[in-house]
């Protein structure tokens, strides 16, 4: 009987505590899950803090202005510059001159901004900007001619390819009602070009209800400064490109009589500021056939450029009723840069020998095909020479001593010179 109750004490035994054990080792199991779960959860809000952390007090700021700026002006307001989805390089529209797209630097004129024609009279301002209107109307785009000289040709505007039925024409009776038509024309977003004739026509309102020799101190100046101010905003959002033709007159000096008198445009200052880019356009000869003048030989400086390098030049030729010579330009060109040989009075293309320039100009009217290779063969050595400039100046430089010319050397100008004047030093 003892030996019973022993051996069912042993079997009670053998039963009993491994379940106990196991029970132990789960619970310790289970404590050390939360513990790790714990440590985990531990883990993570201190990462959150860390990143907080890494956020300095003045990032947080800035977002915070950003944020708040973006809420109350609206999306768009305010950006990064890097990193916001721009055009890299600037839509333009070509002036109708290959010479002077070249010089420009960006293949014309750039849309959303104004740009300043000035020069004296009969220098081709006005045939300038017809050639720039029937190039946008090429690509299909509408334009605005504000006359306020009345004295437009529209013959001469179709000859030189104008659509003048797709052309809108004002001739307005004061300069308050010619800026405010363009303002409503830029801010309808749907023209492309806005020529206006000029700022010196542009008269105040106050100086046309005045008797003759009133005194009108700075008044088209206030003006202009005000048309400015309100239409450099809706110009940069249309894309519209807002061509000012000015006249100059001549400033006398005060101071002495030194240096005589210099030429200034109307209008004020206003207009130096805004423009993006100003030609200056002289007429420099005359294009003659026998005794007949046909035409005049015109080179226009860039004043001023803020898309590209300033200060280079270009020449073409104005033909009467007619306008730019693109042929006459191309020929000049490709003399120059010897893809065209010059003897005499004879021009030798790809081994075609032309006797006389007005008998080559005509072989490329007929040839668009030999117009268009010799254009690109043109506008690939310009390029590549001004990229290769920009890119290391001192090789250009050395390729200049190699071929036996001396190396140019920098001229400090005096900064109370004006950019007229800079650019008639050039």
């Amino acid at each position: 009987m003892a030996r019973l109750l022993r051996n069912a004490s042993t079997l009670k035994r053998s039963l009993f505590e491994p379940q106990g054990f196991k029970t132990g080792v789960l619970r310790r199991s289970c404590q050390s899950c939360n513990f790790s779960s714990k440590g985990k959860r531990k883990s993570k809000s201190n990462g959150s803090d860390s990143n907080d952390e890494n956020m300095s007090k003045k990032d947080l700021a800035l977002q915070a202005a950003i944020d708040q700026i973006t809420a109350s002006f609206g999306k768009g307001t305010i950006m990064w510059l890097g990193r916001s989805v721009t055009p890299r390089h600037v839509p333009v529209v070509s002036t109708g001159s290959f010479s002077l797209d070249i010089a420009l630097g960006i293949g014309g004129f750039p849309k959303g901004r104004v740009v300043e024609i000035f020069g004296p009279e009969a220098s081709g301002k006005t045939t300038l900007a017809l050639h720039v209107i029937a190039e946008a109307q090429k690509l299909g785009g509408y334009c605005a001619f504000i006359d306020a000289e009345h004295a437009l040709d529209p013959l001469l505007a179709e000859t030189i390819g104008v659509n003048t039925q797709n052309l809108l024409l004002s001739q307005p009776d004061c300069g308050e009602q010619a800026l405010s038509l363009v303002d409503t024309l830029i801010r309808s977003g749907s023209v492309d070009v806005v020529v206006v004739d000029s700022v010196a026509a542009l008269v105040p309102k106050g100086e046309l209800d005045g008797e003759m020799g009133d005194a009108h101190m700075a008044m088209q100046a206030r003006l202009m400064s005000q048309a400015l101010r309100k239409l450099s905003h809706s110009l940069s959002l249309s894309q519209c490109i807002l061509i000012f033709i000015n006249q100059v007159r001549a400033k006398l000096s005060t101071f002495g009589g030194f240096g005589g008198p210099v030429e200034v445009t109307c209008g004020g200052n206003a207009l130096k500021f805004y423009a993006s880019i100003r030609l200056n356009i002289k007429r420099i000869g005359h294009v003659k056939k026998g005794e007949e003048t046909i035409g005049s030989q015109v080179v226009v400086k860039v004043v001023k450029n803020k898309l590209a390098p300033p200060f280079k030049t270009a020449e073409f030729e104005l033909m009467f009723g007619k306008g730019i010579s693109r042929e006459a330009e191309i020929i000049d060109l490709g003399v120059k840069h010897k893809f065209i040989t010059r003897s005499g009075s004879f021009y030798n293309l790809n081994g075609q020998f032309f006797q006389g320039k007005e008998n080559f100009k005509h072989h490329l009217v007929e040839n668009v095909s030999a117009r268009e290779e010799l254009m690109v063969k043109l506008r690939e050595k310009l390029l590549h020479a001004d990229e290769v400039k920009e890119k290391d100046p001192d090789s250009v430089d050395a390729q200049v001593s190699e071929e036996g010319g001396e190396p140019v050397e920098e001229v400090i100008v005096s900064s109370e010179t004006t950019d007229e004047d800079v650019a008639a030093e050039v």
